[in-house]
């Protein structure tokens, strides 16, 4: 099992972070509509797996926002952000903030995402929600680049992402 640090304090974090080079397992979240989205639907895309604990935080909320920023440079390049936030929150969220270029999804419904993406939370005063982590895609779904982030009050390493899609 690994383990991030939440102020410090050492958080264990459950099931199998994808490696560079494996393919991608298929996910189905909700959207902020509350239809489904599946990640095979963005075949022929690249894809950044932007995955957090809450958008009500401020790293969480600074994330989606970079990110939003940095989609609009790059081309045929999807932005995800996973959260275990409520389909409305992300609603409101990207409405408040004027993100455009990310898709919000909801891990609520979909329990097994956490752990089939090495991401869940198992203790601390964020167990059940997901680690923060970067994931980027090419666009037949391997894994160019991945980011446990060890802290999870610190942002992602946002350079060493986007070098991934060049």
């Amino acid at each position: 099992m690994a383990t991030v640090t939440l102020k410090g304090n050492q958080v264990e974090v459950k099931g199998h972070f994808p490696e560079t080079g494996e393919a991608a397992k298929d996910f189905t979240l909700v959207k902020s509509d509350l239809s489904e989205f599946s990640l095979h639907e963005l075949k022929g895309k690249k894809v950044i797996l932007n995955i957090f604990p809450s958008l009500d935080t401020p790293v969480c909320a600074m994330s989606v926002r970079k990110f939003n920023e940095l989609a609009s440079q790059t081309d045929n390049t999807a932005v995800l952000a996973i959260s275990k936030d409520l389909p409305f929150a992300h609603a409101r969220f990207c409405t408040t903030e004027g993100i455009q270029n990310v898709t919000g999804l909801s891990a609520f419904r979909n329990t097994d995402f956490g752990e089939n993406y090495g991401v869940a939370l198992v203790n601390g005063p964020l167990a059940g929600l997901l680690a923060r982590a970067v994931i980027i895609l090419n666009e037949q779904g391997q894994v160019l680049y991945t980011e446990l982030v060890p802290e999870i009050t610190t942002e992602p390493d946002y350079e060493k992402a986007l070098s991934a899609l060049k």
